[in-house]
C-alpha cells in the first residue's frame, strides 16, 4: 500500500471518529476505518477492564464468524490469555518504550517480517525486545484464528492517557497475504489516531452528561426531559404508543432547608431522587428526571396507564417513609385516559402540572390522575383560575429552587 494511500486512509478514520456522535459509533467508526486500511476482512476494538482481569470487546466487524455480534454484550476475554497486555506493556513503557502491534497467524508463527519466532518472543533488531508472552496466550489467539477462519491478524495495543486501555484487532481469510512489519507499523499508528478519537469521544460524552444530567441527584434534567418527551409524543402519534407523565413536589423542602439546613435538603431530594429512579424501573424504558427545585417526574412511554398510576402510588407511599420531608404531592397525565387530543409536550405537562397542584392542595397521600380525579381538566385549561394566571413555568432552568 503506497504511503500517500495510508496518509488517506489515516485522514478518513480520525474523521469518521470525530463525526461520531455515541460511544458506539466511535467504536464501529474506528473498527471499519482499521480493517479498511489494513486490507483486513474482519476488525475488533476491546476495551481491557482492569477491575475484572478481562478484555471486553466492544465491537466485531467485518465479516463475522458464527456467534460474533456486532455489538456483543458479553464477549470477553481472560487477559492472563493475553499476557502482552499486561506484562508487555507495562514493563516496557516503564523503561520508556512505546507500544507496538504484532502479528500472529493462524500456523502458530508470527509474520517473519515482524522479527518473531514461533510462539516466542519478538526481535526486531534496533527495535526494543519485548517479553515473550506465555504460550497459553500465543496459542490462544492461533487457535481463535483457526476456529474462525481466518489466516492471520494484526494487534495493536491502544494507549490513552499513558496507560494500556484496549487492543485493535485486525485479520485477514486465509489465503489472503500475511500482515508483514509494515502492515504492523502502520496498525501502530492507526491504533494512536482511534486513541484520539476514544478521548474526544469521552469528552463529548461528559459534555452530553453535564447537558442532561441533574447534579446534585444523577437523574435526567429538564432538557432531557424535554428532548424525549418530544420524541414520546412523535411515537405516539405515529403508532399510538401510551405516553404518560408523573409529575411531584417534595412536600416540606422549604421547612427542611430552613429549619435543618440545605444540606439536609440536599440529603432529602437525593433521598427522594433514588426512590423515584427505583419506582421508574418497574416500568421498562422508564425517564426519572429532576425538573428543578423540589419538582420531579417520571416519563414513559409504552407502559398502561393504569401501570403508571399503580407505581406511582407506591412511589408516594416510599416517599411518606423518608426521613424528612412531608412525602410528595403527585400529578399524572396519560394518553390512556380521557384527557382530549395531546398536540404538544406543553399540554401534557399542563395537565400532569394541574395535577400534581390538585394533589397538593388536597394534601393527597395518592397520585392525582388527569382525566379521572376532579376538576384537573379545567384547572389545566383555564389558568386564570389559579389567581394569578399560570401557577408557575416547570421548574427547569429558570424556576424557583423550592428553598
Amino acid at each position: 500500500m503506497g504511503e500517500n494511500v495510508r496518509v488517506r486512509a489515516v485522514v478518513a478514520l480520525a474523521q469518521a471518529m470525530a463525526a461520531a456522535h455515541t460511544p458506539r459509533e466511535s467504536w464501529r467508526a474506528a473498527a471499519l476505518g482499521a480493517r479498511d486500511a489494513l486490507s483486513g476482512s474482519f476488525a475488533a476494538l476491546s476495551v481491557w477492564e482492569r477491575e475484572a482481569g478481562r478484555l471486553r470487546v466492544l465491537v466485531n466487524e467485518g465479516e463475522r464468524a458464527p456467534g460474533e455480534e456486532e455489538f456483543p454484550e458479553d464477549e470477553t476475554y481472560p487477559v492472563h490469555q493475553f499476557p502482552e497486555i499486561t506484562e508487555f506493556l507495562h514493563e516496557q513503557w516503564a523503561g520508556g518504550g512505546e507500544p507496538d502491534a504484532w502479528v500472529e497467524t493462524a500456523d502458530g508463527d508470527r509474520d517473519p517480517d515482524t522479527g518473531s519466532g514461533k510462539g516466542g518472543g519478538s526481535d526486531r533488531g534496533d527495535r526494543r525486545r519485548r517479553p515473550s508472552p506465555a504460550p497459553f496466550g500465543v496459542w490462544g489467539r492461533v487457535a481463535a484464528l483457526r476456529r474462525r477462519g481466518r489466516g492471520c491478524c494484526v494487534v495493536a495495543p491502544v494507549v490513552l492517557h499513558g496507560r494500556a486501555w484496549g487492543e485493535l484487532y485486525v485479520a485477514r481469510a486465509v489465503g489472503e497475504p500475511v500482515f508483514d512489519r509494515a502492515d504492523a507499523d502502520f496498525a501502530t499508528v492507526l491504533a494512536s489516531v482511534i486513541a484520539a478519537g476514544i478521548v474526544q469521544t469521552e469528552r463529548l460524552e461528559e459534555v452530553r452528561k453535564l447537558a442532561f444530567t441533574d447534579p446534585l441527584t444523577g437523574l435526567a434534567n429538564r432538557r432531557a426531559v424535554d428532548i424525549r418527551l418530544d420524541e414520546a409524543l412523535e411515537a405516539h402519534r405515529d403508532t399510538g404508543a401510551v405516553v404518560s407523565l408523573a409529575v411531584c413536589d417534595v412536600n416540606g423542602l422549604k421547612w427542611v432547608n430552613d429549619t435543618l439546613g440545605h444540606a439536609t435538603g440536599d440529603r432529602l431530594l437525593e433521598r427522594f431522587g433514588c426512590v423515584l429512579s427505583r419506582c421508574g424501573a418497574m416500568l421498562p424504558g422508564t425517564l426519572a428526571a429532576r425538573l428543578g427545585g423540589d419538582e420531579f417526574c417520571l416519563l414513559t412511554v409504552g407502559p398502561t396507564a393504569d401501570e403508571v398510576v399503580r407505581v406511582a402510588d407506591e412511589l408516594c407511599h416510599r416517599a411518606a417513609e423518608l426521613e424528612f420531608g412531608d412525602g410528595v404531592a403527585c400529578g399524572i397525565a396519560s394518553t390512556g385516559d380521557p384527557i382530549g387530543e395531546i398536540t404538544s409536550a406543553r399540554r401534557l405537562f399542563r395537565l400532569a402540572d394541574a395535577a400534581q397542584y390538585r394533589a397538593k392542595a388536597a394534601r393527597s397521600a395518592k397520585p392525582v390522575v388527569a382525566g379521572r380525579d376532579g376538576e384537573v381538566i379545567p384547572l389545566a385549561e383555564t389558568p386564570q383560575e389559579r389567581g394569578t394566571g399560570e401557577r408557575r413555568r416547570f421548574r427547569g432552568a429558570a424556576g424557583r429552587d423550592g428553598r
